[in-house]
């Protein structure tokens, strides 16, 4: 091969070939326990859209499950009753399932654990986030569930106390037109800060990242549409440091983006893939795990990638596949440790729980 044509493909390898390719990244060993997870008989998991541990260790499962299909509002057809929640104790045991027949569940899209064992469901079909107790109780909803039949806003247009395309319950408006703080079209995920500030990723239809105080008050939102820096092509995941950074994972640009807790931009991460999922660690030396999961194209092949909060890969882990320690669309993540992470994937209908050997330099 002449030189000319070795130094273009060698360009075009680094402009299309992933990630991976454009630097040396080292393989993390790495263990899954096989058929963690034990169901009662009679009992199963559909596609595991979401997946969080608490302080007790116990492992929470947000699935969506077979039912008969029904259309909500205008043009917007879920499985009723898609949406269950699953607790099992350390070790994988079945314990209890939380909020069978509860109004706002919908479809399933993701479960996350605060600092104080609160449980926070994120249900895309029905726009709520829902706030449990440990005990299961429901203490807090944020976001509305779109009604069956579409009611008139009041007269003067639809605000916080419409029921139509413009108000609490219907689908939001253009991003960046002052949608009211909960009127989520198709939420994604949530986290909060030091604070107990909550910061809902607002993914599909609204393209934004909205904040509430700790008693679910909106404070104010940003992002919309677009690729600029402050703008979003599905915000899917997000996560908030000990520093209280926010890392959104802008899914359809392919890249994180990193704000303050107001909002202000401050950098991005593009050098892991595609961020279906993100997660970080807890302890003083924090990392971030991002899944790169997009089955329509061939340049992902499903790994998981580990970051300094910087945004430096130290190394990746797993690939596409059905088997015991592949992917199939790594949905949702759990950072339990910095080397125990748990996996929810919508392809292979199934939570992995992960141990991680890294090399004592990471």
């Amino acid at each position: 091969m002449k030189r000319g044509s070795i130094v273009l493909f060698v360009i075009f390898m680094l402009r299309f070939a992933g990630p991976a390719f454009a630097q040396s990244v080292p393989e993390i060993p790495f263990d899954s326990a096989p058929n963690f997870l034990k169901l009662p008989d009679g009992l199963y998991l559909g596609e595991a859209a979401g997946v969080a541990t608490n302080s007790k260790g116990h492992v929470f499962v947000y699935t969506r499950t077979g039912s008969p299909r029904v259309t909500i509002g205008t043009n917007r057809t879920f499985a009723r009753t898609s949406a269950r929640l699953f607790e099992f104790d350390q070790t994988g045991k079945y314990v209890r399932e939380i909020g069978q027949g509860l109004y706002g569940f919908v479809f399933a899209h993701g479960v996350r654990v605060d600092r104080q064992d609160n449980i926070w469901v994120i249900d895309e079909g029905a726009n709520m986030v829902i706030k449990f107790d440990p005990d299961g109780r429901v203490l807090m909803t944020l976001g509305r569930k779109p009604e069956a039949l579409v009611v008139p806003a009041p007269s003067g247009g639809g605000g916080e106390g419409g029921r139509g395309e413009g108000g609490r319950g219907g689908r939001g408006g253009p991003p960046g037109a002052g949608i009211p703080g909960d009127n989520f079209n198709r939420p994604t995920d949530v986290a909060w800060d030091s604070a107990g500030n909550i910061f809902v990723a607002d993914g599909y239809g609204n393209s934004r990242v909205a904040k509430f105080d700790k008693n679910g008050k909106f404070i104010k939102s940003w992002g919309q549409r677009g690729t600029e820096p402050g703008q979003f092509n599905l915000p899917h995941t997000i996560a908030v440091d000990a520093q209280n950074n926010v890392y959104v994972g802008d899914r359809e640009n392919k890249r994180i983006q990193v704000f303050d807790a107001d909002g202000n931009f401050k950098t991005q991460i593009s050098n892991a893939g595609t961020p279906y999922a993100i997660c970080i660690t807890p302890g003083p030396r924090q990392f971030l795990y991002t899944s790169n999961s997009n089955p329509s194209t061939t340049l992902d092949n499903g790994e998981i990638y580990k970051l300094t909060l910087d945004g430096k890969v130290v190394g990746k882990f797993g690939r596409a596949g059905k088997l015991l320690k592949e992917f199939g669309t790594v949905h949702a993540m759990d950072c339990h440790g910095e080397n125990e992470i748990y996996v929810a994937e919508t392809v292979n209908w199934r939570v992995q729980k992960l141990t991680l050997r890294p090399a004592q330099s990471n």
